[in-house]
């Protein structure tokens, strides 16, 4: 048999291992509220292809590919236990195990490692919490896809309505048909249909009311069966707690901003301040995507080595707020074209990051320049350390805290030697760290930072309101703090 013809027959086998995962992985999702994910990336409705491919990343990660084989069996030790609502990492567990020295079975081990989440140990599976998108936009609709796909096991978050302006004849129709297809982001997973007669949008058996309203004052949101609900204002026209506090209507308990908070309104970036979120607050802000792209890493990198100070240069694709031609705009270089030029611009990440790190005693400065590509941008961060190091070890820092760390959900890791903007289109992460760009010289560190300053943002957003509505399932195994 040929080299080609023994790497056929493992790329058949590990497809047939990785079919027989897909209905472990959905009933467990499904009837027990449990996802399982690889490395912090979600396995739950994932192609074969798409399983494998999940696997070959962890190379780039951990320095050897995963195995369908090697974590099979942990996949199927969860199926015989008494599970509660839970993440369980089985990428995490393939590697915990291997460091094992106590001769366990892997059905033993996998016992003791997500024993948290058994038995008597065991959450109850919290009933469905509403929530409502005030607003449409790029980020609405990005949020309104996690929300429905996250809806698979009928607990946890439910969009129950978007909120949004009157715009004339088949207003909810073209509305729809923004959210079924997007040229940056692709289609939308599964089904979407339209009555216009009830004003709902259907998508994946999930009804969304469409309520038409000018402004937050004037929706009684009780009247369509709205209750207790978190309101997502993705708008951005309201940032202060007077402006957010128009949003408290019948039917609504919490407003989340997704842009950077004003005044005394928190701003929350997952992962790091999330778990200062006060249960009585009613308004609160997910800052802006830079700050969640740099606030990880700034904060892991100020746990090591101690951060002096800094400057973010940030590097991001161009948005609705710029022209695309050359026209009348509030803001001086923003009203030239968008597509043609590379536009200097202000950005408060910097300023934002003493609300979200307020223990960092360094002084953040920050600048913007948006470029001509639609999606995904780059922070490169210049850093100051309070002792010397080298770049092998913020290297091998840096990708320790991406797989196993607390923020192992917010900060990504890349080696790939052509890694361009691209190929982080859809990322699930607050930024990915691109090895190979990364420039340490004494006390002095340089980090370039990619973020899909669309999706990845989404998904940090979408954190926040799991945690504060209380679906915000722990992760087993449990990682170290």
């Amino acid at each position: 048999m040929t080299v080609n013809d023994d790497s056929f027959t493992n790329w058949k086998n590990r497809e047939e291992i990785a079919e027989s995962m897909i209905p472990l992985i959905g009933k467990l999702h499904r009837e027990r509220d449990v996802t399982v994910l690889l490395h912090s990336r979600s396995l739950v409705n994932k192609s074969v292809v798409s399983i494998l491919k999940t696997h070959r990343f962890a190379r780039q990660i951990a320095g050897a590919e995963l195995s369908v084989t090697e974590t099979m069996p942990f996949l199927k030790a969860l199926t015989t236990l008494d599970l509660g609502p839970s993440q369980i990492d089985l990428g995490m567990l393939a590697t915990t195990y291997k460091a094992d020295e106590r001769g366990l079975s892997v059905e033993e081990f996998t016992a003791e490692a997500v024993a948290g989440a058994t038995g008597a140990n065991k959450i109850d599976r919290r009933e469905p919490r509403d929530v409502v998108l005030y607003g449409f936009g790029r980020i609405g609709r990005l949020v309104a896809r996690l929300l429905i796909e996250k809806a698979g096991s009928g607990n946890g978050l439910r969009l129950r309505a978007v909120v949004v302006r009157g715009g004339g004849a088949q207003d909810i129709v073209k509305r729809a048909s923004l959210l079924r297809r997007d040229s940056i982001h692709g289609q939308f997973q599964g089904t979407i249909t339209v009555d216009e007669d009830s004003s709902t949008i259907v998508a994946n058996g999930n009804a969304i009311k469409v309520i038409y309203a000018d402004d937050p004052s004037s929706v009684d949101y009780t009247q369509y069966g709205i209750r207790d609900a978190i309101l997502i204002d993705n708008t951005g026209k309201w940032r202060d707690r007077e402006g957010l506090s128009k949003h408290l209507r019948p039917g609504i308990d919490k407003v989340v901003l997704t842009a950077p908070g004003k005044g005394d309104v928190p701003n929350i970036v997952h992962g790091v301040n999330h778990d200062t979120i006060k249960p009585d607050e009613q308004i609160l802000s997910c800052a802006s995507c830079t700050t969640n792209a740099i606030v990880p890493p700034l904060k892991a990198m100020d746990d090591e080595y101690g951060v002096l100070r800094g400057h973010v240069e940030t590097v991001h694709s161009f948005t609705n707020d710029q022209n695309l031609l050359d026209n009348y705009h509030k803001a001086e270089r923003r009203g030239r074209s968008a597509p043609l030029n590379m536009v200097i611009t202000e950005t408060g990440a910097a300023s934002a990051v003493a609300k979200a790190l307020p223990d960092l005693k360094a002084k953040i400065s920050g600048s913007s320049i948006r470029v001509p590509v639609p999606d995904v941008s780059i922070a490169i961060l210049n850093l100051q350390l309070s002792r010397e190091t080298t770049r092998e070890e913020v290297h091998d820092y840096l990708r320790e805290v991406s797989l196993t760390s607390p923020l192992k959900r917010q900060i990504d890791f890349t080696t790939a030697p052509d890694a361009v903007s691209s190929d982080f289109i859809g990322s699930r992460h607050a930024s990915i760290v691109d090895a190979g760009a990364l420039k340490v010289d004494g006390d002095n560190a340089i980090l370039y930072l990619w973020y899909d300053n669309e999706f990845g943002y989404s998904c940090q957003v979408v954190r926040v309101v799991q945690y504060v509505s209380g679906v915000e399932y722990p992760t087993y195994p449990a990682t170290a703090v």
